[in-house]
């Protein structure tokens, strides 16, 4: 429990710069190591968990569990996610149904999971952090929750079937550096997966984004379903549904865009159907240029895309795509394209002598935004969007755009 002083002072500063703060003399009976951490972790509550941030009472960890923690919009939905697997209503109890989170961690994931649940076990290694999730499921009202302060590993031999299983594997190494195999995990789910399937109808595995999907699915048996999950247009996390009964089947892939402006929906397909579309390629770029939001280009869609939207592709390794037609409904940014021309130094200064700055995008071409920003000596930002890229006869062209919402009339 914390000193009144303490209390008082964190109420005081929640505004405040902690690092201002950290220069400062203590005042008598405040703790200012704990008040710092609560007024930091709920400073960033406010970004990634503005439902947590509201709450008076809770209780936040340590920066590097509130940095790898999952906000609001990702646990979200996670919990839409096990209610369709489970047949179940999205925002209430099923006292028949059973859960636990293997690797409890913050206990974000866990609180929005558990609200599904009758009964639901929260397991993890670390006592801090069991003390913080016992404190704060009371405060959340989380009367079904289970704390256990014990390794996942050891839990789920000894553990009896539930419904569901979560499980996020740390993914730094013990000096602290990331990892991106999903064998470097911990704990290890491909040596675990047999267990995972064994105790529960559906397991998820929570996952880097950056890791090799198709290299993922080769390890682990009884997958069924990818998730690949973007927030704002940057990918965030790799979701992966593995289920006991599941039969050798193409596991379908979800790409999903969240966002607090627009209502997205996903873009499922198998690999199956990407190996077999067909995709066409365009001369030039058309009226309207497409550029896939994160979770499409991480999934690999790229054939399905164009074979389903009627799109043409400029280059097979551009992942940009062109119309006649405008695309309502692309996952992901439309624009007008207002011309293009080839880097000879007189078409380059005929087509951007009216563009003082612009929005750079390197898409398969042969230097770095940086440098290409330098040569073109371009300022940064403005409605002028500049792509520079490769066409499918190899040619290198730089495509002027506007953003576009609608057809142009």
């Amino acid at each position: 429990m914390m000193h009144e002083a303490t209390l008082q002072f964190i109420a005081q500063h929640l505004q405040d710069d902690v690092r201002t703060l950290a220069l400062k003399k203590a005042p008598e009976g405040v703790d200012l190591s704990t008040a710092l951490q609560q007024i930091e972790g709920r400073q960033t509550a406010l970004r990634k968990l503005p439902q947590w941030a509201s709450t008076d009472g809770l209780w936040f960890p340590p920066r590097l569990s509130m940095e790898q923690c999952s906000s609001e919009q990702t646990a979200l939905y996670k919990r839409s996610l096990v209610a369709r697997l489970l047949q179940t209503p999205e925002d209430e109890v099923n006292a028949a149904l059973r859960m636990t989170d293997l690797t409890g961690g913050f206990g974000v994931d866990f609180s929005y999971l558990a609200i599904l649940f009758g009964q639901a076990t929260y397991v993890e290694r670390m006592a801090h952090l069991c003390d913080t999730a016992t404190h704060n499921f009371e405060v959340l009202n989380l009367t079904q929750a289970c704390v256990k302060n014990t390794d996942g590993t050891e839990y789920l031999q000894e553990m009896e079937a539930v419904d569901f299983l979560y499980i996020d594997p740390a993914r730094r190494d013990e000096h602290g550096r990331k990892t991106v195999c999903l064998s470097a995990g911990e704990p290890d789910v491909t040596k675990l997966q047999t267990q995972l399937r064994k105790k529960s109808r559906y397991c998820v595995i929570k996952l880097s984004p950056i890791l090799d999907i198709q290299q993922a699915l080769q390890e682990l048996q009884g997958v069924v379903e990818v998730h690949v999950i973007s927030v704002e247009g940057e990918c965030k996390e790799l979701l992966l549904v593995m289920q006991k009964e599941a039969t050798p089947s193409v596991p379908t892939v979800h790409c999903v865009n969240l966002s607090e402006k627009v209502v997205y929906e996903p873009f499922v397909f198998t690999s199956q159907e990407e190996t077999q579309a067909i995709c066409p390629y365009a001369d030039s770029p058309k009226t309207y240029l497409y550029e896939p939001n994160a979770s499409i280009l991480k999934a690999q869609a790229y054939r399905t895309l164009a074979a389903r939207m009627n799109l043409h592709k400029l280059h097979p390794n551009s992942h940009l795509y062109t119309s006649e037609i405008f695309i309502k409904d692309f996952p992901g940014r439309s624009f007008c394209v207002e011309g293009y021309c080839n880097f000879s130094k007189k078409e380059l200064k005929s087509f951007l002598q009216d563009v003082p700055k612009a929005n750079l995008t390197v898409r398969n071409f042969p230097a770095q935004v940086a440098e290409l920003r330098k040569r073109l000596r371009l300022a940064e930002g403005g409605e002028t969007y500049l792509f520079a890229t490769t066409l499918a006869n190899e040619q290198h062209v730089l495509v002027r755009c506007k953003k576009a919402t609608e057809a142009i009339k």
